[in-house]
C-alpha cells in the first residue's frame, strides 16, 4: 500500500498552511526586540505549549515508540528527571533572566564573567544546535521517505525550505504560535495512531496488557548501576535533571521562549506545567510502541525494517486508511517544524555581530542581518540533515547524545556564575575547556551512556573551576544581578 492523492493533499496543504501562518507574523516584526522576543507579550499557557512542541520533535514521535517496541518503558525515568529539572530552572535561572533587558541567555554570562566565557558558550550553542536540529530534520525526512518512497534528500530540502521561509519572515512570534497550533496537531495524530492500533489488535487492551507484561515492556524502573545503560533510575534522574538544566535553563533555543513571556512568574508557570504534559505524552508514545509490538505479533510485518525507528511509519503507510495516513504524516511534520533558527540568529546578531562587527548598527540593519542569519543557519542545518543519512545509530539516541556532549560545559558555567561567587572568568573558562576535553574522552573511549554526558561535563567544569579559584584566588568577580 502507498499513499494516495488524498494523503499528499493533506500533507501538502498542511505544509503550505503552516508556512503561510508563520509568514503572516512578518507584519509585526519592526525591531529586533519584536523579532527575537515578541516584545515579551506571550502568555504563560502559550509558553507552556511552545516548550512542549519544541521538546517534542520527530525524534519523540518515532523514536519513543521504537524504544518501547524493541525494549520497554524505562525512558520514563529520564522524563522524571525532566520534570524535576524544570522546577530547579524556574527557581535558579528564570529570575536572573528577567533582571534586565536580555536578548540571549549568554548575555548573563557576559555580565557575570566577561566576554570570553560568553563567547565560548555561544559558539558551543551554535555548533550543537546545528548538529542536533539537523538530525531532527533528517528524522522527519526519514519518516516521510518510508511512507512516500521519495528520496530523503528531496524531502530534507522541501521541509528545510518551508522552515526557513516562515522563520525568516515571522521571527520568534511565528515559531511560538505555530508551535501552539502544531502541538495540538501532533497530539491528535498520536491519539489517532493509538486508536487505530487498539481497534486492530485482537483482544484489544486486555491483550496489550497481557503481552506487554509477559515480555517486560511495561518495565519502567531499572536499578542497574551499569553506566553504559542509558535508561536507569540514576541516569534518568541525575542525567535528566542535568539535561533539562542545560536545555531549558541555558540553551538559547528554549530560553528564548522563556524570555518572550510577560514576566518571570508566567515563564516559570509555563515551564513547570510543560514538564507534566511532556511526561504524560511520553507515556502515550511508549504505549503506542507496546501496541505496535503486540500488533505485529499478530500480523506479519509488511516489510523488513532496516532500523527500529521505521516501525511507526511502516504501520502508518500499510495499515491506515487514505487521508488518515496523510494526517499522521502531517502530525509527524508538525512535531519537527519547531526550528531553532531564530534563536541561533539572535545569538549571532547580539553575541557576535553587535559585539565584534557593527556595535553601532541601526534597527534596519539589525533586522536585515537577523533574517540573513536565520537563512544561513537554515542552510547549515540542511547540510547536517543531508549528511545524517549515513548515521548508523538510533535517531533518538543520536539527537540526545549531540545535545549532551557539549551542553555540560555551558551548564557548568551558568551554575558557577549563579552559585559560586568566588569563581572568576579565568576559572570558569578553564573549567569549560576541561569539561569539553573530558567529554571528548568519554565520547571516544568509554561506553558510558549518553544520558550521563551533561552531568559529567557540568561536574567536571564546576570541579576544575572551583579548585582553580581556591588555588589561585583573584579579585572579586562581577555580580550576576548587576
Amino acid at each position: 500500500m502507498q499513499l494516495t492523492w488524498a494523503d499528499y493533499l493533506v500533507i501538502g496543504g498542511y505544509l503550505a498552511a503552516i508556512t503561510a501562518f508563520g509568514s503572516w507574523f512578518a507584519r509585526f516584526q519592526k525591531t529586533t526586540r519584536d523579532y527575537f522576543l515578541t516584545d515579551r507579550s506571550v502568555p504563560w499557557w502559550a509558553v507552556c505549549f511552545t516548550i512542549v512542541a519544541t521538546e517534542t520533535s520527530t525524534l519523540t514521535f518515532i523514536g519513543i515508540p521504537a524504544a518501547a517496541y524493541a525494549g520497554n518503558m524505562t525512558f520514563l525515568q529520564l522524563a522524571l528527571g525532566y520534570v524535576i529539572g524544570r522546577i530547579i530552572v524556574s527557581v535558579l535561572f528564570i529570575p536572573a533572566y528577567f533582571r534586565g533587558d536580555l536578548f540571549t541567555s549568554y548575555e548573563l554570562l557576559q555580565r557575570r564573567f566577561g566576554t570570553r566565557v560568553k563567547t565560548l558558550a555561544a559558539i558551543i550553542f551554535l555548533i550543537t544546535r546545528s548538529l542536533a536540529d539537523g538530525i531532527r530534520l533528517f528524522a522527519t525526512a526519514l519518516v516521510i521517505a518510508v511512507v512516500t518512497q521519495l528520496p530523503v534528500s528531496l524531502i530534507v530540502v522541501v521541509l528545510g525550505a518551508a522552515m526557513i521561509v516562515y522563520t525568516m519572515r515571522g521571527g520568534v512570534s511565528a515559531v511560538i504560535w505555530t508551535d501552539v497550533v502544531q502541538m495540538f496537531v501532533y497530539i491528535a495524530g498520536a491519539a489517532a495512531v493509538a486508536y487505530a492500533l487498539l481497534v486492530r489488535i485482537e483482544g484489544g487492551w486486555a491483550t496489550v496488557v497481557a503481552a506487554g507484561t509477559a515480555t517486560g515492556r511495561f518495565t519502567f524502573v531499572d536499578l542497574s548501576l551499569d553506566p553504559s545503560r542509558p535508561y536507569t533510575l540514576w541516569a534518568g534522574i541525575l542525567g535528566g535533571i542535568a539535561l533539562t538544566l542545560a536545555t531549558h535553563g541555558t540553551d538559547q533555543f528554549l530560553v528564548q521562549r522563556l524570555l518572550s513571556a510577560r514576566s518571570a512568574r508566567e515563564a516559570a508557570r509555563g515551564l513547570v506545567l510543560s514538564g507534566f504534559i511532556v511526561f504524560a505524552q511520553f507515556i502515550v508514545f511508549l504505549l503506542i510502541g507496546v501496541m505496535l509490538f503486540v500488533y505485529y505479533q499478530q500480523t506479519p510485518l509488511p516489510q523488513a525494517l532496516t532500523r527500529n525507528d521505521e516501525i511507526l511509519p511502516v504501520f502508518v503507510v500499510h495499515s491506515l486508511t487514505h487521508g488518515l495516513a496523510g494526517f499522521i504524516v502531517a502530525a509527524i511534520v508538525a512535531a519537527a517544524l519547531s526550528p531553532s533558527l531564530n534563536a541561533m540568529a539572535a545569538t549571532t546578531v547580539n553575541d557576535f555581530y553587535l559585539r565584534y562587527i557593527r556595535p553601532e548598527a541601526d534597527q534596519r540593519t539589525q533586522m536585515r542581518v537577523s533574517r540573513q542569519a536565520t537563512a544561513g543557519w537554515g542552510v547549515v542545518q540542511l547540510g547536517v540533515a543531508l549528511g545524517a543519512q549515513w548515521m548508523d545509530r538510533s535517531v533518538l539516541d543520536a539527537g540526545l547524545a549531540v545535545l549532551g556532549f557539549s551542553s555540560g560545559a555551558v551548564l557548568g558555567a551558568f551554575l558557577l556564575g549563579t552559585l559560586m561567587p568566588r569563581v572568576k572568568e579565568r576559572d570558569a573558562l578553564v573549567g569549560m575547556v576541561a569539561g569539553l576535553v573530558t567529554m571528548t574522552i568519554v565520547w571516544g573511549v568509554t561506553t558510558i551512556a549518553f544520558t550521563w554526558y551533561v552531568f559529567i561535563g557540568a561536574a567536571t567544569t564546576i570541579a576544575v573551576a572551583w579548585l582553580l579559584s581556591r588555588a589561585a584566588p583573584g579579585p572579586a568577580p562581577r555580580d550576576v544581578a548587576a
